[in-house]
């Protein structure tokens, strides 16, 4: 291993050692478990697949800090072991929302616009401030990575929920829903499978 890599490891690990990033991942943690529960109660009020695919998506996230503060002080072959769990998270992520907007399609019914709005603003608010704090730490190994991502694709998310209450709003039907439900599963996806991928070229790393 090279001089470089070696540096470069070492870097990464004492920003994951940052006392700030712990207290963030804390927070960060916190804030998703409280909107899963608000989400879900909220998408099966409404019908609306896009909230409960974000639901979900706030817990798988909560997940991930869990796993990340266990893993901060961790070796590379550990922190790889993390970054390869959440890569495959986000990747089932986004093949359930597919399968879920499937069944919405086959099944019909229209979802409530105003709390899709509503429930969008307030998760778009939790999210933009977690990214907010987790900016300074998006580059890292595939742990921080996927922290950094996960949050990132919330905030998205949250702004594409809103847009398709609107929809749903001036339509009167539930396209808007499922069209958004399916670009949040595709974030999932490429963000999981680009996640997989560094984690697999730390984990080789780390073996070698």
């Amino acid at each position: 291993m090279s001089a470089h890599c070696c540096d470069h490891d070492e870097n990464a690990m004492n920003r994951a050692l940052s006392p700030r990033y712990k207290k963030i991942l804390w927070m960060a943690l916190a804030i998703n478990l409280a909107m899963f529960g608000v989400e879900v109660g909220a998408g099966l009020r409404s019908g609306s697949v896009s909230l409960l695919a974000d639901a979900i998506d706030f817990f798988g996230d909560a997940v991930n800090y869990g796993v990340t503060l266990a893993v901060l002080s961790a070796g590379l072959l550990w922190r790889a072991r993390a970054g390869l769990l959440k890569g495959a998270s986000m990747l089932l992520f986004g093949v359930f929302v597919v399968a879920r907007a499937l069944w919405m399609l086959t099944h019909g019914g229209t979802p409530e616009a105003f709390t899709m709005g509503a429930i969008g603003l307030l998760a778009l608010l939790a999210n933009g401030g977690v990214a907010a704090m987790l900016y300074a730490w998006r580059d890292g190994d595939a742990n921080m990575r996927g922290v950094w991502l996960c949050t990132r694709n919330d905030a998205i998310g949250n702004i594409a929920v809103m847009l398709a209450a609107l929809g749903v709003f001036g339509t009167g039907t539930a396209w808007p829903d499922l069209a958004v439900a399916t670009v949040m599963a595709g974030l999932a996806i490429t963000s999981g499978w680009a996640v997989l991928r560094l984690g697999l070229r730390e984990f080789k790393t780390a073996t070698s």
